[in-house]
């Protein structure tokens, strides 16, 4: 089948099974490059080509031509339907957008579909600070799959990190342990330490505090680290697993 289509919906959820009581494993945001792996009626399977991951989608919207020049860097970033005149439509962080016109503080990306220019950077902008990227998050709810605004999982949060920065990064927490370097043993955590347990994600944000998407709190909050890592500890018996770095 052809391969290289985008995804143009706002965002969408990635089902196991080409169905909606199936588990949501995913999401696929504005902009993102996948294959079609097969169909299946009003489901296709895809595999993203971002981190290689499969599963399906479900009335999908998606095109073949597609030259990317911008990148949303907030949150969420408002969709207007004419410069000045709002829609109730959110594209999310790190969505990829074309450019077909431009007017005074928006930029056009379909028809009917604008863009405020202070909502965007250059789609080779990177931003390596990580803290302030994840604070972007802060309270957004806990949701198994999400990586959007709407909702958001632990691995995914640090995954957005390395999506927003065009530099590859695993989905899911286990394929993230493997991928990930050892930084040490000890129990000495500073700013930018990855601590990883079956499972969860966490990052820490100085030597006291960490940010994680918590399910037990059902949000992205800011924790401190041994009280994190004890109570992990005490209420779901897994001890940490391994620590990593984000390099900045």
């Amino acid at each position: 089948m052809q391969n290289n289509f985008y995804f143009v919906g706002n965002f969408s959820n990635i089902y196991k099974k080409p169905s909606k009581k199936s588990e949501v494993t995913s999401q696929i945001i504005y902009g993102e490059k996948f294959k079609i792996l097969s169909k299946n009626k009003s489901w296709i399977k895809i595999k993203t080509l971002f981190d290689n991951y499969e599963g399906f989608i479900k009335n999908p919207k998606y095109i073949m031509k597609f030259k990317p020049l911008y990148k949303v860097s907030v949150l969420k970033a408002k969709i207007f339907n004419k410069p000045g005149i709002a829609s109730n439509s959110w594209l999310p962080l790190a969505s990829k957008l074309c450019v077909l016109a431009h007017h005074q503080n928006y930029i056009k990306i379909e028809k009917n579909k604008w863009i405020k220019k202070k909502d965007i950077k250059k789609l080779n902008h990177k931003d390596f600070n990580f803290v302030r990227i994840f604070k972007k998050f802060l309270n957004v709810k806990y949701a198994w799959g999400g990586k959007t605004f709407k909702g958001i999982d632990c691995s995914a949060l640090l995954q957005i990190f390395f999506m927003y920065n065009n530099s590859f990064y695993p989905r899911d927490t286990k394929d993230q342990i493997k991928h990930a370097k050892i930084k040490s043993k000890k129990i000495k955590f500073q700013k930018g330490d990855i601590i990883f347990w079956k499972g969860h994600v966490a990052v820490c944000l100085n030597s006291r505090q960490l940010i994680h998407a918590y399910g037990p709190e059902k949000k992205v909050t800011i924790m401190p680290i041994i009280e994190t890592i004890n109570r992990i500890q005490r209420t779901a018996n897994l001890d940490v697993k391994k620590v990593s770095r984000i390099e900045y």
